[in-house]
């Protein structure tokens, strides 16, 4: 199974000073990991156009756009908010993350590529209709879930989202996809950790649960066992598009879940037989949180054997 592969070298020079946790080196360990594994022997590795503002406007408003144009510095830095900073390289990294997501699933709906991961910053998911927030700029998997929509023509997207943080941006952006049954979202992040949010999900069709601090893997397995798959099972997505936060690990420093590498293979497993049964095996992955640098590189190893059917 040869899955696709995106980077981009815009990806490692988007920073945010020198201390920030959401830096170049997320991108440059994974790659280097996933090289020294022999896992991208499997894989092709593609390179994406930056988002054009038509796939953009799809999910987020002209007023957001537009800022972040207005405001991406020549030289120095320019502050969104106390987490997210724009450097000169930003934008484009931006765009580009943006851009990777939709050739990512170009190729999947167009039988190029059964699967496709991508090795992507900024992340995306705490990106809202019309704000930039928490590390996040542009949101790629309500990106990726509405370019599904609109230029393929699908009629039924899963998005599943198994960072620590819950996806604050991606419930704001495909609410009303949700509410006509178009978009399942099923999430699990923990409990009153940053931004606060999804306790009470904003539509029906999406299953949010939060997990206790300190709880480890079983309470995640427990929770897509139970409340995820059946979930999954009756909406029978056509594609899953998965948010791919790795920082639930219990090395990670910026959260109290202790998840292990293996829960990481675990969860792709259980994704990997809906989309076996339900979506012709079409998954597109997207980067979003990680922090720990070599938990976080493992982590997407255990993730991406799953995806090029290598366990």
């Amino acid at each position: 199974m040869i899955v696709a592969y995106l980077t981009h070298p815009f990806s490692t020079k988007h920073e945010m000073g020198s201390h920030h946790p959401e830096c170049p080196d997320r991108v440059r360990v994974i790659d280097d990991h996933l090289r020294a594994l022999g896992l991208l022997d499997f894989m092709r590795e593609e390179t994406a156009a930056p988002a054009t503002d038509e796939v953009i406007l799809r999910a987020h408003s002209e007023y957001l756009l537009q800022s972040l144009e207005r405001i991406a510095p020549a030289e120095g830095y320019a502050g969104i908010d106390g987490d997210t900073t724009m450097n000169p390289f930003t934008l484009q990294a931006v765009l580009h993350s943006a851009g990777a997501a939709v050739h990512a699933v170009d190729l999947v709906c167009s039988g190029k590529s059964p699967r496709a991961f991508c090795n992507i910053r900024p992340p995306g998911h705490h990106a809202e209709r019309e704000r930039a927030m928490g590390f996040c700029f542009l949101n790629n998997a309500a990106i990726a879930v509405l370019h599904a929509i609109e230029a393929h023509g699908l009629e039924r997207v899963a998005l599943v989202d198994f960072d620590v943080h819950h996806g604050n941006g991606s419930e704001d952006i495909l609410v009303e996809e949700c509410n006509n049954g178009r978009v399942l979202m099923v999430s699990t992040f923990q409990h009153h950790l940053y931004p606060g949010t999804g306790d009470n999900p904003m539509a029906d069709n999406m299953v949010n649960v939060p997990l206790k601090a300190y709880s480890k893997g079983d309470a995640m397995r427990a929770a897509v066992t139970e409340q995820w798959l059946p979930a999954l099972e009756a909406f029978s997505p056509q594609l899953i598009v998965i948010s791919a936060g790795f920082d639930a690990h219990r090395e990670d420093d910026l959260a109290s879940l202790g998840w292990v590498d293996s829960d990481y293979r675990w969860v792709t497993q259980q994704l990997a037989a809906v989309a076996d049964k339900h979506s012709q095996g079409r998954i597109v992955s997207l980067l979003e949180g990680g922090y720990h640098l070599d938990a976080l590189a493992r982590s997407v190893g255990e993730h991406v054997k799953v995806l090029i059917g290598a366990d």
